[in-house]
């Protein structure tokens, strides 16, 4: 992907969450405050050989912490088709029809936090 200069100066007021494994980093993710309550899940990646221990699911339980604590009610994601189990899992619902972001099929999933 490949970000303009103002997507990057954004970055500065978002919440980057990364995982940490014996030093190396096993995943991270962004949390992207919106209006109203709701802050948005992007770029949640796991390194493939720490994919299946838990660990995304951990990073996604975190950042719903962190979102809570900093007092917002709902958070939403852009999910990879392939990646909509996952989330729905965790407790959060599809939300319209599939689309195309970055050349790839996603749906648009949320959650309430409470």
């Amino acid at each position: 992907m490949r970000f303009t200069l103002d997507e990057m100066a954004t970055e500065c007021s978002d919440l980057h969450i990364a995982m940490l494994v014996t030093g190396a980093l096993a995943g991270c993710l962004v949390l992207h405050p919106l209006t109203g309550g709701v802050i948005k899940m992007r770029q949640v990646a796991v390194d493939s050989i720490f994919q299946g221990q838990g660990i995304g699911q951990a990073m996604v339980e975190y950042a719903e912490i962190v979102a809570i604590e900093r007092g917002f009610t709902r958070m939403e994601l852009s999910a990879r088709e392939t990646s909509v189990g996952f989330y729905l899992k965790l407790g959060y619902e599809t939300l319209g029809e599939p689309y195309e972001e970055v050349t790839l099929p996603h749906r648009k999933m949320a959650k309430p936090l409470i």
